[in-house]
């Protein structure tokens, strides 16, 4: 068994509270030292209470549900034999009512699009196969109650993408 941890740190820093009209902004640290700027989502509290330019939880849900994926395909392609140049996930979460009536993230997308080195490339059925064995292993998809879908992207990236890429 393993635990992690995550500090969350928000500070009111003289700001009025009650009348709610105070910044969101707090950061994350975790164990290793990473600290990440963090916020509600401007979707949700209105700038300048909430800070665009920070992660929110609803993001980092998302990007949770991809980064595990993508870690678990690398290690079963690695596994298979087959080389991964490059792998890119312009993954969504879609917040909706759920069945209760709650806001809730009710479905996240993946949409993996990988790059394989060589000439001796998965057929498209291997390739989803690697996708099916990724999503079975992922531990946050086996811990979550939303339907997470992955979608992957088997067209070759067009170097233009990938020049395109942060």
């Amino acid at each position: 068994m393993s635990s992690y941890t995550a500090t969350i740190v928000w500070q009111r820093d003289a700001q009025a509270f009650v009348d709610h009209r105070y910044s969101r902004r707090h950061t994350w640290h975790f164990d290793g030292g990473a600290v990440v700027s963090a916020s509600a989502s401007p979707q949700i509290v209105a700038l300048p209470m909430s800070d665009a330019a920070s992660v929110d939880p609803e993001e980092a849900f998302v990007a949770s549900l991809s980064s595990c994926h993508m870690l678990w395909f690398l290690d079963i392609a690695a596994r298979a034999g087959w080389v991964v140049d490059h792998y890119r996930d312009d993954a969504t979460g879609l917040l909706a009512r759920d069945a209760k009536g709650l806001l809730a993230m009710t479905r996240v997308t993946l949409r993996p699009a990988v790059r394989f080195a060589g000439e001796r490339t998965p057929s498209a059925e291997a390739h989803l196969a690697l996708h099916h064995q990724a999503h079975a292993a992922c531990f946050i998809a086996n811990s979550v109650k939303t339907e997470v879908l992955c979608q992957p992207v088997l067209e070759p990236i067009l170097d233009t993408c990938a020049r395109s890429l942060p």
